[in-house]
């Protein structure tokens, strides 16, 4: 039996996904992709996020405030995050977190405080550390290996346009590499040539729906059923033929997300 596709980056929480959440989930099933991570972007949001997770048995969560968003989680601490996280086993990962210099919606000490307070409570929880970093790839590089050095075992980037040097820091730390659909966007050979180094046991990927529809869906809400266009992409530009490709995710994944139980 084939591995199943998995999505390991949704907004199922979203208000796109406000009035078709099942029925997008159930077309996700029907295009085979089974586990998915609903992310939880602001804390305020967990609650939600929470409850979805809960009520799908292959559906799981992460705590967490995107960088977007770091100046309204300045009083955010790692023993809160950790305290949430205990609050369901459907949580696996602390994020999104991160640094954004693109949008700066947020200062960047506010990031930085705020993505610290992740790390820690990744730390403590032996979770992996889902980040979102854009246009700050130094300064990410070192808070990498200072979150490395400080004990935190488990890093993913996630929906990865960053550079060729910072996924080079990354994976001496360990570090899993996400590709969204953005590897099928005609401007992205950037990405795609990352996505094309990257080492097969260190690749993970996602939609990060409802953003980022991959070819070709462009223009249309994204949903978790297009990650198998993510798959396709990526396994012919690997050479692997589809099946072989999602056992391999498949078996990135199970490693870096330990406490989700992999099916029998």
């Amino acid at each position: 039996m084939r591995a199943p596709l998995i999505d390991s980056h949704v907004n199922l929480h979203h208000e796109a996904f406000a009035n078709d959440r099942d029925e997008a989930i159930a077309r996700a099933r029907a295009a085979g992709v089974g586990p998915m991570i609903t992310i939880c972007d602001r804390i305020e949001n967990f609650p939600a996020v929470r409850a979805i997770a809960e009520a799908d048995a292959d559906i799981y969560a992460s705590i967490g405030a995107h960088p977007h968003y770091a100046k309204d989680h300045l009083d955010l601490t790692a023993d809160a995050m950790v305290a949430l996280a205990r609050t369901s086993n459907k949580v696996v990962g602390v994020g999104e977190t991160g640094l954004d210099q693109h949008y700066k919606t947020s200062p960047l000490d506010d990031q930085i405080q705020v993505f610290r307070a992740h790390a820690a409570a990744a730390r403590a929880l032996d979770l992996p550390l889902i980040i979102h970093t854009r246009e700050a790839d130094e300064l990410m590089g070192d808070l990498l290996e200072e979150a490395a050095g400080q004990g935190v075992r488990r890093i993913l980037l996630h929906c990865y346009t960053s550079g060729a040097a910072l996924a080079r820091r990354a994976l001496s730390l360990g570090a899993y590499i996400s590709f969204s659909g953005i590897l099928t966007f005609k401007n992205a050979a950037d990405v795609r040539a990352i996505a094309a180094e990257t080492p097969l046991d260190r690749v993970i990927l996602e939609t990060d729906c409802p953003y980022l529809a991959p070819v070709p869906h462009r223009g249309r809400r994204c949903e978790p059923a297009m990650v198998a266009e993510v798959y396709n992409y990526f396994c012919t530009e690997r050479r692997l033929d589809l099946e072989e490709g999602a056992a391999l995710i498949a078996e990135n994944f199970f490693r870096l997300f330990h406490t989700i139980a992999r099916p029998a």
